[in-house]
């Protein structure tokens, strides 16, 4: 079967703390969080091994490390000299109420090329290589991401990126070949003029026309738009009760990236990724979901070509 494996590379978790009460009694909750966590996590739910690149350090770091080495995943880490983020949320009242937010200290120039040499070497290694972002854009270049899709891809791997704004340019300046991307962050980022079809599809092919082989932008509840090898698409996809919306990209990228790493097409890729960025708004808790109910739930999704 070969190596079923992903690095990715997520250079600056957080450390997460969040307060619930969903009936009569306090609940505290400590994990590992950020981009690359949540991503990481679904990889691993859906049975595939995961090499995570990632830099810690200070009090937050030395939290964060056996943490993240309880998520299953295989963790390669480059010693910072400075602290990790974290952040605090109170979720008693139904709504996240930030309490403290803190992103972590910039990497230093040294510190960045330790963790681009570390990436690359896990990448070269696995089929697959999924790119997330930092929590804020002072903490790692974007040029590095545009150096870390352009080396893996021209020595053979296949780069799965969920990003925006100047880092989304950078890494199509290396080819990736899959992109995923919200509807709000085209918007956001002036790709697209407006939420409509014609012009979320101006804007994908937009993105090819910059780098991108593949393309797939989520739309909140409504279903994804897909540019797969060229050819447009419509996701459609049941609706379910969500208990909690956030992390549903994320989920879906990792969906993508887990078919793409046991060499399956880019439909049932996508499929899958649907399925599992839907499940995880049921659940509570980012990057959560069964293989099983993902692989059900992507038999109900279709493909329409457009």
């Amino acid at each position: 079967m070969g190596d079923e494996r992903v690095m990715v590379f997520g250079p600056a978790p957080q450390l997460t703390i969040t307060v619930e009460q969903p009936a009569d009694h306090v609940e505290i909750h400590v994990h590992p969080g950020g981009q690359g966590v949540w991503q990481a996590r679904m990889l691993v739910n859906l049975g595939v091994d995961v090499v995570f690149c990632t830099a810690l350090g200070g009090e937050l770091g030395r939290v964060l490390r056996p943490l993240l080495e309880a998520e299953g995943v295989e963790l390669l880490v480059v010693e910072r000299e400075t602290g990790s983020g974290g952040y605090v949320h109170d979720r008693r009242d139904g709504h996240r109420d930030e309490i403290a937010d803190v992103p972590g200290h910039p990497l230093s120039r040294h510190e960045m090329d330790e963790i681009y040499d570390a990436a690359l070497a896990a990448g070269l290694r696995t089929p697959v290589s999924l790119l997330s972002g930092p929590p804020d854009a002072s903490i790692v270049s974007a040029d590095l991401y545009r150096r870390l899709a352009t080396d893996l891809g021209t020595h053979g791997g296949q780069v799965v990126a969920d990003l925006s704004g100047d880092y989304l340019t950078a890494v199509l300046a290396g080819g990736p070949a899959f992109v995923k991307v919200s509807h709000q962050e085209l918007l956001d980022d002036g790709r697209a003029a407006d939420e409509s079809d014609e012009a979320l599809l101006a804007a994908m092919r937009s993105l090819c026309a910059d780098g991108a082989r593949s393309v797939l932008v989520s739309r909140a509840d409504e279903g994804a738009l897909a540019l797969l090898d060229g050819k447009p698409y419509e996701v459609d996809t049941p609706r379910m009760e969500a208990v909690d919306p956030r992390g549903a990209g994320d989920s879906m990228t990792a969906g993508v990236a887990a078919v793409l790493t046991r060499g399956g097409d880019l439909e049932t890729a996508v499929r899958t990724g649907a399925a599992a960025g839907a499940l995880n708004v049921t659940r509570h808790g980012l990057g959560t979901g069964r293989a099983d109910a993902v692989t059900t739930l992507a038999e109900r999704i279709t493909l329409r070509a457009l």
